[in-house]
């Protein structure tokens, strides 16, 4: 049994040893774009400045990395814990984690099952009854026995022209994507808490505006009856002042039911239920924004965009997957043996004279299957084509991301400087238009459509600092958002 075991074993390592080529493609990793602009006029180095600490410019430079951690830019020690929270309990990053688990799992499980020698232990025992005839001997009675068995089997699949390697690959390329996933998850998250802190601080700030105007005009409102009641005043300046007091305060639910909104939202990104009152809320002036900005270059920036990666592991499986179709045309060698003890006695099993063994093969070679293999082959070879189109429409969508946001950081600058000068002058022209009009230098009218001005010049200010703030997260996912500074991602990876 010993030299059948060594016999055996030794047909199955030289058939594992045979180098095969594997048909079908090579992959190789897309050439990164050509240019090194995201615009065509120039990249300003910084962007203008403005009064305040919403107004200090921007610089960009390639030297700068983007941290792992890159929101405690904003030196906020309250969105820090959020998206810390954020992103060790939302449910959207824990089913990504999970999903790419599985794919890995599943990748591992294959490459054993595919690439090795698969054996089996089997054990069976059985009682029969055997007429004469099968010895040559009619005329001899039927005899009945016990048939015991005990081996082990192999099974191997040598893989001649790779269709098993070229599946793994499919596998494997397979599990980067949902690798990528889950980190475009994590960036998505991260940039989703900061934008929506973001818009509940401006909300904040819009509803104070709103509330001072309103407040200024019902003491207006108030001034404008007494004069009515003194006969200096008409009864048609009383009721246009108490239209405007109510049309602002009824601008004033729809702010709040944004802000309730945005507060629900922020909860559940968290991964906690929208009536949870331990969320913190946010105001501008609780937000430092970040001065200095990275600008990674386009060829590097397909090698850190996640979404990118993505669509480059799913042009991997489809190269993969057209290799499989193509060797699922050519022969097939499929090896199979056992070894082990045969006895008509329990006891006697594994003594000598009871051993038993087998080895065989079999080749397929496929001949007519209606047209299948060659139809699945031209299929795979569109899919793959497909996914070469998505992987280049993937690129130009990161790009443009890049290029837009770029240009909306400078528009932003741009617009709260002038943002910044009309509130400062349409303030001081209010302020003058009140007291002329308490003296009667100016018409009622006047004084509404200063008030009005005032209202929409602070409301507008107050959008322009929150859209930088927005934007600087957008710039950072743009740019991939850091995950290959985390020191946790390599190990995540390998999970």
């Amino acid at each position: 049994m010993t030299r059948s075991v060594r016999g055996l074993s030794l047909a199955l390592l030289a058939a594992a040893a045979v180098v095969a080529c594997a048909v079908g493609p090579d992959f190789h990793a897309p050439a990164p774009p050509a240019t090194t602009h995201y615009t065509r006029a120039p990249q300003p180095a910084a962007t203008v400045a403005a009064p305040g600490p919403s107004g200090t410019a921007q610089t960009f430079s390639s030297e700068r990395d983007i941290p792992a951690d890159w929101w405690t830019l904003y030196h906020s020690s309250a969105l820090d814990e959020l998206v810390r929270q954020a992103l060790a309990d939302s449910p959207t990053v824990q089913a990504a984690r999970a999903t790419l688990l599985t794919s890995v799992e599943t990748w591992k499980a294959n490459r054993g099952g595919l690439l090795l020698p698969s054996f089996d232990a089997q054990g069976q025992a059985a009682r029969e009854r055997e007429p004469g005839a099968v010895v040559g001997e009619p005329q001899v009675p039927a005899f009945i026995f016990n048939l015991f068995d005990a081996s082990v089997g192999v099974s191997y699949r040598l893989d001649l022209f790779g269709a098993s390697r070229r599946q793994i690959e499919a596998l494997r390329a397979q599990a980067d994507y949902q690798r990528w996933e889950f980190e475009a998850a994590r960036i998505t998250l991260t940039a989703n808490v900061i934008t929506t802190a973001v818009s509940i601080a401006s909300l904040h700030a819009q509803i104070a505006a709103l509330a001072d105007i309103i407040a200024s005009e019902r003491d207006q409102l108030k001034v404008v009856q007494r004069q009515f009641d003194a006969g200096a005043a008409s009864r048609s300046d009383v009721l246009a002042q108490q239209t405007q007091v109510a049309d602002n305060e009824a601008q004033l639910p729809g702010l709040e039911k944004q802000l309730a909104q945005a507060q629900h939202r922020l909860a559940v990104l968290v991964g906690r239920t929208p009536d949870d009152a331990t969320i913190p809320d946010f105001t501008l002036d609780q937000l430092t924004l970040p001065a200095e900005l990275p600008l990674t270059v386009p060829a590097k920036l397909v090698r850190q965009r996640p979404d990118v990666q993505a669509a480059e592991a799913l042009l991997h499986v489809s190269t993969a997957q057209l290799g499989v179709a193509t060797a699922n045309m050519y022969p097939q060698l499929n090896l199979t043996g056992s070894i082990g003890s045969e006895t008509i006695q329990a006891s006697d099993l594994f003594k000598t004279g009871s051993a038993a063994w087998n080895i065989g093969g079999s080749l397929t070679q496929p001949l007519f299957h209606g047209g299948e293999l060659l139809g699945l082959k031209r299929a795979a070879r569109a899919d793959l084509d497909r996914a070469t189109a998505e992987y280049r429409e993937a690129v130009l969508a990161a790009l443009q991301d890049v290029a837009d946001t770029l240009r909306a950081l400078e528009a932003d600058a741009r617009t709260l400087q002038a943002d910044l000068i009309t509130e400062t002058d349409a303030q001081d022209t209010l302020k003058m238009t009140q007291l002329q009009y308490k003296v009667g230098g100016v018409s009622y009218l006047t004084l509404l459509n200063a008030e009005r001005v005032y209202l929409e010049a602070r409301q507008s200010r107050v959008q322009a600092e929150a859209a930088r703030y927005a934007d600087t997260a957008a710039l950072f996912q743009a740019l991939g958002g850091g995950w290959w500074n985390r020191q946790d991602n390599a190990k995540e990876t390998r999970q």
